[in-house]
């Protein structure tokens, strides 16, 4: 079976996980904005 596109669970983190997030101004309002909805934020 062919899985489509896998990419690296270190190479998902580095871009998209929490700390990632939180680098940037834009990733810390989004973070923010999720909080305020009410989800628990669990990114990656």
């Amino acid at each position: 079976m062919h899985y489509p596109h896998r990419i690296s669970k270190r190479k998902r983190v580095r871009k998209l996980g929490f700390r990632a997030r939180m680098r940037t101004a834009n990733g810390r309002k989004l973070i923010n904005r999720k909080r305020r909805v009410g989800r628990k934020v669990q990114v990656v």
